[in-house]
């Protein structure tokens, strides 16, 4: 699949889920903003994965104009459980760069299951995506969203909430009409 289309189903994933869903209630200015980088990796190892995640790291360090990164990368780290194993040698990388506390990394997968969970439970969805992808965030940006949000303590639950009222059914074909051909 072409890095075009990737980036088309992902952003219709944040449109569709993460806004409309009101997921993350933060998440719609910077859409709208325009300060939402999309990024595709045709990365087909964990190491490739590294290096290009390094570079978007560094991307978003250096230009002002990004809010927020998704690097999305469908040819790796399909399996849910190499890619959550993936995610403490991406933080590993956070501490190379010196960019722990500074930049931080959200996980999202088409097979994202939180601890304690069903596979097929409704609250997985919250963190599912069209494809695996890496969420890197300014902290500092973060901060003051929080700070400037009431109760950000109560998103996590309300999220979980609003996505078992909908169901799995609901979610899974959410989740699939933003992929291409749907």
């Amino acid at each position: 699949m072409n890095q075009q289309a990737l980036i088309q189903a992902t952003r219709q994933w944040v449109e569709r889920v993460v806004v409309d869903l009101n997921l993350c209630p933060f998440a719609r200015r910077e859409l709208v903003n325009n300060r939402v980088r999309f990024a595709a990796t045709d990365a087909q190892t964990p190491d490739g994965l590294l290096d290009d995640l390094q570079r978007e790291l560094m991307k978003l360090v250096d230009d002002d104009s990004i809010e927020t990164t998704l690097l999305i990368h469908p040819g790796v780290l399909q399996d849910f459980h190499d890619y959550n194993d993936f995610l403490a040698v991406a933080d590993g990388l956070l501490d190379i760069l010196e960019l722990e506390g500074v930049i931080q990394i959200a996980s999202f997968h088409p097979d994202y299951q939180f601890a304690g969970t069903a596979a097929d439970a409704a609250e997985n969805y919250t963190n599912r995506s069209p494809y695996p992808m890496l969420h890197l965030l300014r902290e500092a940006s973060l901060e003051r969203a929080i700070d400037a949000y009431p109760d950000t303590d109560a998103i996590p639950q309300r999220n979980i909430e609003r996505v078992e009222a909908l169901g799995p059914d609901v979610m899974k074909a959410l989740l699939a009409s933003c992929l291409p051909g749907q």
